[in-house]
């Protein structure tokens, strides 16, 4: 149920197909960049595509859309990007975080780019401004990489009597040192400690889980696409070994995941089609200002708790936005 209503866009839109169609006479062609996968964000590709049909565009009937996925391998993005260059798009959506609007902006200065980050998209470099990006890229920044605080403390407020915290980070993932100077400092404030472990690739991930479940009280996976890719695994884990965990976006909460704290990603997408639109239908992505969320979501999964044998405080349960149950 949901506790409190957010404020940007809302709505259900149906499934919509992960390859591209053959390009017609006339319709103009979407280049789509996702540093994620298909199968974990069909909910995110119906977003996107809900905003497209606001600005007037339907894939298959004016517009058709060349996707290009690096299945959490960023080293894939510079030459999905370039390929795109070559199918000579008119828009490039470079969603799944700041490496992919970073590798769209590298393979082109002249084609719009409208992109999906998680932090500071100045200090980024993607753009000049929010208000005024200038340049031939836009976008959304969700500031999901700057939650990592909050979510610390949240976790300190479901287990005050718990000093040591797993943090599993991802070292490819360019915000990954700023959020573990804030995690440091957060951790520092509440006399909490952390026990730190590296996972850029799938076989670090299975080592850093393992080596955290013997020792610490609970888990914070830091924000990042590489994860949000092997979602199901990590929250499986978290199941089996009975480790509380708290997770950037709903979704992780939704497919099983005890507590997450961020931005709704669907609401973005939404608006990257949105823009996607406008700049078919002539704006220049300079003149069109970075948008940021206004409200963030923390979910509690009541089911997941109660086969941890976890009571959840009434204060955490009053401040949720959503409980699951």
């Amino acid at each position: 149920m949901r506790r409190r209503d957010f404020i940007i866009l809302t709505g259900s839109v149906a499934l919509w197909p992960l390859v591209a169609h053959a390009q017609q006479p006339g319709m103009s062609l979407i280049g789509f960049l996702s540093s994620r996968s298909p199968d974990e964000s069909k909910h995110l590709l119906d977003a996107f595509h809900k905003g497209l049909r606001e600005a007037g565009f339907v894939e298959g009937t004016n517009v058709t859309v060349e996707y290009r996925w690096a299945l959490g391998e960023y080293e894939k993005l510079p030459a999905l990007a370039a390929d795109l260059v070559r199918q000579n798009v008119a828009v490039i959506a470079a969603l799944g975080g700041d490496v992919s609007g970073k590798a769209a902006e590298q393979a082109t200065s002249t084609i719009p780019i409208v992109f999906g980050a998680g932090s500071d998209v100045v200090k980024a470099g993607l753009v000049k401004s929010l208000s005024k990006p200038e340049g031939n890229a836009t976008g959304f920044t969700l500031l999901t990489n700057d939650l990592e605080s909050k979510r610390l403390g949240l976790l300190h407020d479901l287990l005050p009597k718990a000093d040591l915290v797993g943090v599993v980070y991802d070292p490819n993932f360019r915000p990954a040192v700023d959020q573990l100077v804030a995690l440091e400092k957060a951790a520092n404030t509440i006399a909490l400690r952390l026990e730190v472990v590296r996972a850029g690739n799938d076989a670090d991930l299975n080592t850093g889980l393992q080596l955290g479940n013997h020792r610490v009280n609970a888990l914070l996976l830091t924000a990042g696409p590489y994860f949000d890719t092997r979602r199901g695994r990590i929250i499986e884990f978290a199941a089996q070994h009975r480790v509380p965990a708290i997770y950037q976006f709903r979704e992780y909460a939704v497919d099983g995941g005890l507590m997450s704290y961020g931005p709704r990603i669907t609401d973005s997408y939404q608006q990257a089609g949105v823009y996607v639109g406008r700049i078919l239908k002539g704006a220049k992505p300079g003149d069109l200002p970075v948008l940021q969320p206004t409200n963030f979501d923390f979910v509690i999964n009541l089911k997941t708790a109660k086969a941890l044998g976890l009571t959840i405080p009434p204060g955490l349960i009053s401040f949720a936005d959503e409980v699951i149950e």
